[in-house]
Parts: C-alpha cells; sequence; structure tokens
C-alpha cells in the first residue's frame, strides 16, 4: 500500500471534516506503525524520540504532497497547523479505507478518534507511559 492512500485512509477513519493538530497526526501514524503495521502494509514511515515524544518530518512532507494533490487543506499558522481532508481527499480517503480489513479500518477509526479525544499533555503523556522508548529526548515534563 502507497503510504499516500494509507494516510488519506487513516484520516478518513476519523470522519468527515475533522481536524488534526501536528501532534495528533504524528501519534495517529505512529500508532498505525506501531500496532498495526501488519494490517497497513507498513510501516510507512521512521519515527525517533524527539521533542514530544515520536516523531517522522515525513508525515509533514506527506501532507504536504496531498495538499499540493488537493486532498488536504491546511489552516492556522507555523504554531499551530490543523489539517483537514478536502472533499476530494475525504472521499479518497473512504474509497482506500473500503479496501481494508475491517480489523484495519476499526483500529484506524479508534485510533484517529482517540488522538482527536486528549488534549496536547494527555496524548503525550499517554504515548511517552505506553513507549518508553520514545520519551528520552523529550522537553515535555
Amino acid at each position: 500500500m502507497a503510504r499516500s492512500n494509507m494516510v488519506l485512509a487513516a484520516l478518513a477513519a476519523a470522519g468527515e471534516g475533522r481536524s488534526f493538530s501536528p501532534v495528533q497526526v504524528q501519534k495517529l501514524f505512529f500508532l498505525l506503525d506501531r500496532e498495526a503495521s501488519h494490517l497497513v502494509a507498513g510501516p510507512h514511515f521512521n519515527f525517533q524520540p524527539y521533542d514530544y515524544g515520536p516523531f517522522d518530518r515525513e508525515v509533514y512532507a506527506e501532507l504536504d504532497a496531498l495538499r499540493f494533490r488537493g486532498f488536504v487543506d491546511t489552516a492556522g499558522g507555523s504554531n499551530y497547523r490543523r489539517y483537514t481532508l478536502t472533499q476530494p481527499g475525504f472521499e479518497a480517503g473512504r474509497q482506500e479505507l473500503a479496501t481494508w480489513s475491517k480489523e484495519a479500518g476499526d483500529y484506524a477509526a479508534q485510533v484517529a478518534q482517540w488522538v482527536q479525544r486528549l488534549s496536547f499533555q494527555q496524548l503525550v503523556s499517554s504515548i511517552y507511559t505506553k513507549y518508553p522508548d520514545m520519551k528520552v529526548n523529550s522537553v515535555f515534563r
């Protein structure tokens, strides 16, 4: 599966019109890679411990490439950006999601909704609790 298809499907799994902060997209794709790579033909990224846990710059590169193709919209400034699927992006993501197993689709939906439910602090703390190896370079206390 192409990484761009995985990204579209995972974002679409959250539901139409949902937006994600940078920390939310990083943790969403980290959890898909770490917990469900066998379900989504991954891993698709190379996450490393960073300031706020698992991070890969390629997440942003992929989102920028999808924005260029008209599938992702970005809003906000450099300090607080939000990523949302456009209507064509949501449709492409739903089509890709329809090819996934029920288990993969359910997991992606659960994780997408989970990362959106938590505050920044709760999300980072939860990741550190389960994956202490991702805390080694943290500036978060």
